[in-house]
């Protein structure tokens, strides 16, 4: 048996293994190759790889010599005609790129997209989703902070007070909840809105104020995720969510829905509405952004407001980051390997099936099927 660790395309920092991981799997009797400099943006050096019991080699011949290759984006149309693995595993979004899917099915790849894993209890070991935005809800934060031309807590000082800042969370997924729980620890005033009334006593446990908007749509079958509201539903939503905001010197928002565009929550009148030096981070700029203004990976000047739209904040701690990834990897593996080192695919397992995308020339998830 012998496991790939890919270095990821220029723009990403984080790595699927850190040494410490490849050294749980190099201990089973398990070889792994790492691609030459596949761990330095998370400093993660070659010798470390080494001294954990890893092979240093070249993209292409770790390519044609490994059964199973980790990678946490997708791999490049070149890369497949060198594949001589069986599985790949990572982070693919599959709902937004079904072509490529098509194209790894065609190719015979069998493919496992972690952030599609089941949200279930026996999943939370592996669960790539949480343990990345529990990163990015905290980062969002010290980003918030750091864009922010005012203090965050209240300062009483000779020259008079300084008032604290007051903070609205759209989203009270994991990544909201650490962003809760560091801007409390600042010193700001926090407001959290979410569409599930079961998170409202977590969120006040935090020292944050929980805004209710009845008649929410029943998430409680979505298996964790987010789920479509009602027209009418959003309406009152937006109204509430307009009367923190007028308030509110920094938002930070969370919402997004698998497989679609993200949810408008703030409209351009909402963001006119707030001071100028008001700060917007938008974790869900990737699916399109939680504000028409929105753009992925840049900073807006919107009337003022700072529109900051960054969805891999993950990617700006990328050791710890690639820590917990690695970690996530190691718990999956086991589903997939045997006691002896081999492939082992129990397609009577939910988690092993819910993630599986692609296999035996077809594309196999029904949500991707449809």
């Amino acid at each position: 048996m012998t496991i790939g660790l890919l270095k990821e395309p220029n723009f990403e920092t984080r790595v699927s293994l850190l040494a410490e991981a490849v050294a749980t799997l190099t201990k089973k009797g398990i070889t792994v190759i790492v691609e030459n400099g596949a761990g330095e943006k998370a400093f993660c050096s070659n010798a470390d790889y080494e001294k954990a019991g890893a092979q240093i080699k070249s993209r292409s011949e770790l390519l044609v010599s490994s059964n199973i290759v980790l990678t946490i984006h997708a791999i490049e149309a070149s890369d497949i005609g060198h594949l001589s693995s069986d599985i790949l595993i990572g982070v693919y979004h599959p709902l937004f790129n079904v072509d490529i899917m098509k194209q790894w099915a065609a190719a015979g790849v069998t493919t496992f997209s972690l952030d599609m894993l089941p949200r279930t209890t026996r999943a939370q070991a592996m669960d790539i989703l949480s343990s990345q935005a529990n990163i990015a809800g905290y980062k969002a934060v010290l980003t918030a902070a750091n864009s922010y031309s005012r203090y965050f807590p209240m300062f009483m000082t000779a020259a008079g007070s300084i008032a604290p800042a007051k903070i609205l969370i759209l989203g009270a997924g994991v990544a909201g909840l650490q962003a809760i729980a560091t801007a409390r620890r600042l010193g700001a005033i926090v407001e959290v809105f979410d569409t599930r009334p079961a998170v409202k006593e977590e969120v006040m446990s935090l020292g944050a104020k929980f805004i209710e908007v009845d008649g929410a749509a029943d998430a409680s079958k979505a298996g964790g995720y987010a789920v479509e509201q009602s027209e009418d539903f959003m309406q009152r939503q937006k109204a509430k969510i307009a009367e923190s905001i007028a308030k509110a010197d920094i938002v930070i928002t969370t919402a997004q829905i698998p497989g679609k565009k993200a949810p408008i929550l703030i409209t351009e009148e909402m963001i006119q509405a707030m001071r100028n030096g008001s700060v917007i981070i938008d974790l869900a700029a990737a699916t399109g952004g939680n504000t028409p203004v929105t753009k992925n990976n840049e900073t807006v000047n919107y009337f003022g407001v700072i529109i900051i739209g960054n969805s891999s904040l993950q990617s700006t701690m990328p050791s710890d980051a690639s820590k917990v990834y690695g970690k996530n990897v190691l718990n999956f593996l086991q589903l997939i390997i045997s006691k002896e080192g081999t492939v082992n695919l129990n397609w009577e397992d939910d988690l092993v099936k819910g993630s599986c995308m692609t296999h035996n020339g077809e594309i196999v998830h029904e949500r991707l099927k449809q």
